[in-house]
């Protein structure tokens, strides 16, 4: 799918019919938005611009060269975009192509940051005189939507410390939570370092206008509270996932210490019972008198109660 954007008479203008572009002129168009275009589309782009569009392997590329570059006519800015799904956030690859002040964007999936930028262009043409606003604007709402992304994960965080603080039994299901979280916290930080690198190119960069340097300035220190805040986030998660195990190993030593104490409790009656379950003759017992086994009995206890009352002196027990 392809969507033109383009000026006519002081106004601006949306076509997603490809053979537009040969009616219009490198002026007339600002942006061009290709959504999992077919081949048709991209060669007729190519040819309107005389670039070469960036394959999607190239756009998936994480090497410093491959995120931006520049050419004599044209720069290339690959970023990843994060869509958040039930559990986990999904990157999806976004190439930017900047040539004759013409934005062309490529994508393979629907972006709720490009329709909302698409939504202000066309609500306000002033705002974007040339492909290079167009594409800060889209990058401004993108961190806008990142910076969403690390408040709600902050608040899953105060959801878990809660559970923690109410008391809730820490298993298995909670750590897995903490881990998902963690996962959740490095993609937001990973995203913004890769966001940092097209930012670094565009300071070199003597292409873009001047009057986009303080927003971008601006960007730069959003993105680098975002790193801040993700950094933050996972030590609050390591903080968390420290204190589940801290509190299950406690759970595991208070169960293995009511064991202990419950053996030994049985020891002596144990004993006795063992001692009496000899083929000997021994005292008390006359063989033939059934009180002898109630003083058995009697024994045993006592000595439970004894054992009780030791351990309590002790303050091995409460």
């Amino acid at each position: 799918m392809i969507q033109i954007f383009y000026k006519s008479k002081g106004q601006i203008f949306s076509d997603t019919d490809v053979t537009i572009l040969d009616k219009l002129g490198l002026d007339d168009v600002l942006w061009i938005d290709l959504n999992n275009p077919t081949g048709d589309e991209k060669r007729t782009v190519e040819d309107f611009l005389d670039t070469t569009l960036q394959s999607r392997a190239q756009a998936e590329e994480i090497e410093s060269s491959s995120r931006y570059s520049e050419t004599e006519t044209t720069i290339f800015a690959n970023t990843n975009f994060l869509i958040p799904g039930p559990d986990d956030y999904v990157s999806v690859p976004v190439s930017f192509i900047l040539s004759e002040s013409i934005l062309v964007t490529l994508r393979h999936t629907p972006l709720r940051t490009l329709a909302e930028v698409q939504r202000k262009l066309l609500n306000n043409l002033k705002l974007f005189p040339t492909g290079y606003h167009i594409m800060v604007s889209i990058l401004e709402n993108r961190i806008d939507v990142d910076a969403d992304l690390v408040e709600i994960l902050s608040k899953e965080i105060s959801q878990l410390s809660r559970r923690i603080d109410l008391g809730e039994s820490m298993d298995e299901s909670f750590l897995l939570d903490v881990n998902q979280l963690q996962e959740n916290t490095m993609i937001i930080r990973t995203n913004g370092v890769d966001k940092q690198r097209i930012l670094s190119g565009i300071f070199k960069s003597d292409k873009f206008p001047r009057d986009l340097y303080s927003k971008l300035e601006i960007l730069n220190k959003d993105i680098d509270s975002l790193i801040h805040h993700a950094n933050f986030s996972f030590e609050r998660l390591e903080y968390l996932q420290n204190t589940a195990l801290g509190l299950i190993n406690l759970e595991q030593n208070k169960l293995m210490r009511v064991f202990t104490f419950l053996s030994l409790l049985l020891m002596p009656p144990t004993l006795i019972a063992s001692i009496y379950g000899m083929n000997v003759k021994l005292p008390i017992v006359s063989g033939d008198q059934l009180w002898d086994f109630f003083l058995l009995i009697l024994l045993m206890l006592l000595t439970v109660v004894v054992a009780i009352f030791l351990f309590k002196r002790k303050k091995m027990i409460k």
